[in-house]
């Protein structure tokens, strides 16, 4: 009889999605899914499955928030400073990775068939590169069809968020996070923060570039660019805590026409090198809020 064991299928699908896979052996262990990559665990759990790794467990709930992670995720460490010797004792039948730890490769190749998502690359925006990649997971999995229903609560989303904020209209947004009591990143360009704010009709108020990750690192006097109707929202976690507090004692801060007007605003955090669950919390808050304040 044929063998449609889950690992016998998701190394099948692998290999249809990914020529390079074509060579993995049949006999995989049953260590389950490994994620490097905290945009790529929250696809797996947006599809029904638990990773059986992830790397920096332990930061999940600051930077993401939600969803929840589930108990008995075990913690690869950093992504930096990857455990391999846990990874090892997992034995998973695949590792999902990023470009961006593509040093890593023959490390993670020498464990299990490590397959990369590229999505923060300079050929494309984030959003839509993240509509491909849970494509492409959702095949790897066996979950085509979980893989589209997601993407359409995702454009459903979207689109109610769209309708409530064509009711207001909102002013334009100026999206940040403190780096500290002088820089900040400010976002826009073909990161996710931007895909999310097009999908959902909000004009973004910074009118400079970032880097293909969506982002720019600028001292808060460059702030002063801003139209002067713009509301800027900064996602926490804020570093320091009470930045907001020092700051009112900084004349320059002070008479920024957004803080004159008192149109500065914090919200709870949302991974800005996230997928598509990311985008949708990013909408959902940012529609939430300006609701409440407009």
């Amino acid at each position: 009889m044929p063998d449609h064991s889950p690992t016998r299928r998701l190394l099948m699908a692998a290999a249809l999605t990914l020529p390079w896979l074509n060579g993995a052996k049949a006999a995989m262990s049953k260590g389950g899914i490994v994620s490097l990559d905290y945009g790529l665990a929250s696809t797996l759990l947006a599809l029904g499955t638990t990773p059986a790794a992830i790397a920096a467990r332990a930061d999940w709930d600051i930077w993401m928030v939600e969803p929840a992670m589930p108990e008995g995720v075990a913690d690869l460490g950093l992504t930096a400073e990857i455990n391999f010797e846990v990874l090892a004792r997992l034995k998973p039948d695949i590792i999902l990775t990023t470009p961006f730890l593509a040093p890593l490769t023959p490390k993670l190749q020498a464990i299990a068939p490590a397959v990369e998502f590229p999505i923060y690359t300079p050929d494309s925006d984030a959003l839509t590169a993240s509509y491909s990649a849970t494509r492409k997971l959702a095949a790897i999995l066996g979950k085509e069809r979980q893989g589209e229903d997601f993407l359409l609560r995702a454009e459903a989303c979207f689109a109610d968020c769209r309708r409530r904020l064509e009711k207001l209209p909102p002013p334009p947004v100026a999206v940040i996070n403190f780096m500290d009591e002088r820089h900040a990143r400010v976002y826009g360009g073909p990161g996710l923060y931007q895909g999310a704010m097009d999908k959902i009709g909000l004009a973004n108020a910074w009118p400079g570039k970032t880097n293909y990750w969506g982002f720019e690192t600028i001292p808060l006097e460059q702030l002063a660019i801003l139209p002067t109707d713009a509301r800027l929202i900064a996602f926490e976690p804020l570093t320091p805590p009470d930045i907001l507090s020092r700051l009112e004692q900084s004349p320059l801060w002070s008479n920024l026409p957004f803080v004159r007007a008192k149109r500065v605003s914090t919200l709870p955090g949302v991974l800005m090198f996230g997928m598509v669950q990311e985008a949708m919390r990013f909408a959902r808050l940012l529609t939430a809020h300006l609701e409440s304040v407009s």
